[in-house]
């Protein structure tokens, strides 16, 4: 009986140590995030999974340049902007403080070395050159920032300059800022120049400047795709970025760390956290077939050839199970119809009742019928 005894309190002793060992692990890893704000989502979805004070606003110092490069990308896909574009660079843009490419004053630039030294630098002096290109002033180009903010719902941000730099009024939110960051990184050319570690630009007078990334996790964090840092006294040290392993991809935004250091430890705590919890799981891939028959009004007869307009990635805890019923909607369409024109969706259910959409477009131009075509339909009726 003594034996039973000593033998139960052994075991109650044993677990008793692991559930602290497990206590322990766990407030060391949340030791770790010392920050006024943050947010831990999904990067598809944008599935919020670790927040603090999300809501609340701050000044975000040069995590502002996510929204100035998101107009720039903007202006880039829709043809008002060419990387081979030549910008002067104003005396305004010439005089900015902070962190700078060291532009020379009233020279000509590519639009692409400018923007690749906002990505890799920071350069307020490049973020002003552009903003003026496109706009015509600093003061025109915040009016359109503060009107992107609006359109994709970021309710709780206003921003009165281009680069961060402290100013009265300007705020946001990690929410928001983690909206605008994943609108940013649709943009693939992004992180093409957010991996670049170091590089030298050459100015028209002749000199180099070597430009080194501010964000030290493209180095030192594995996965890390990419992101934007920010710091100023009154914002402390920020950063938004995005990280990979696998199919899955987090995105993480951290206000108001003390210093970089705590900043870069407490973004690595939350990102690794996350990878060890949570997947994406590919449902389906872009261009792959469609199976079913829409009805295309007026169309000639043909085969119709459909496809997924894009990927989807569902986003759960690690080994949970994923049942996922479907059903697809087809719209009303009458030809012609172009290649890629969206003319449904498929509706992806989860166990959960989460919901996904994926656009169904068509592969192949589909002609209207002509007159001889409907001459013959009305002999075929007759």
């Amino acid at each position: 009986m003594k034996k039973i005894f000593i033998t139960i309190l052994l075991v109650i002793l044993l677990l008793s140590l692991s559930f602290l060992r497990i206590g322990v692990v766990f407030a060391e890893e949340n030791s770790t995030i010392n920050a006024k704000a943050y947010v831990l989502a999904d990067f598809y979805s944008g599935e919020v999974v670790e927040s603090k004070n999300e809501t609340e606003c701050y000044p975000i110092a040069s995590m502002v340049k996510i929204t100035t490069l998101s107009l720039i990308f903007d202006a880039i896909n829709d043809g008002r902007l060419a990387y081979d574009d030549d910008i002067i660079v104003s005396e305004y843009a010439f005089s900015m403080g902070g962190s700078q490419a060291f532009l020379d004053k009233n020279a000509t630039y590519k639009a692409e070395e400018l923007i690749k030294s906002v990505i890799v630098a920071s350069a307020n002096d490049s973020c002003v050159a552009l903003a003026e290109h496109l706009e015509g002033s600093v003061d025109a180009f915040v009016d359109k920032m503060n009107e992107k903010a609006r359109d994709l719902g970021m309710v709780n941000t206003n921003y009165v300059n281009c680069t961060g730099l402290p100013a009265p009024n300007g705020y946001s939110c990690a929410k928001d800022v983690l909206t605008i960051t994943r609108y940013l990184m649709q943009n693939d050319k992004f992180f093409e120049y957010a991996k670049v570690w170091m590089y030298d630009i050459q100015h028209p007078s002749g000199r180099t400047t070597s430009l080194t990334n501010t964000n030290k996790l493209v180095r030192f964090y594995h996965g890390m795709d990419g992101g934007k840092t920010g710091f100023t006294k009154e914002a402390l040290s920020c950063l938004s970025c995005k990280a990979t392993k696998g199919e899955t991809s987090l995105v993480c935004v951290v206000i108001g760390a003390p210093d970089a250091k705590t900043r870069n430890a407490s973004v690595s705590a939350l990102l690794n956290k996350g990878f060890s919890t949570y997947e994406n799981k590919s449902v389906v891939q872009e261009g792959e077939n469609v199976e079913g028959e829409v009805c295309i009004k007026n169309a000639k007869e043909g085969k119709v050839e459909l496809s997924y307009k894009s990927n989807l990635k569902t986003f759960s805890k690690k080994n949970s199970s994923q049942n996922i019923s479907k059903r697809t909607v087809f719209y009303d369409i009458c030809a012609p119809v172009k290649a890629g024109t969206c003319v449904g969706k498929t509706i992806f259910t989860l166990e959960n009742g989460k919901e996904y959409e994926v656009e169904i477009v068509v592969k192949n131009d589909i002609e209207c019928k002509n007159y001889g075509d409907f001459v013959i339909d009305f002999s075929k009726n007759w």
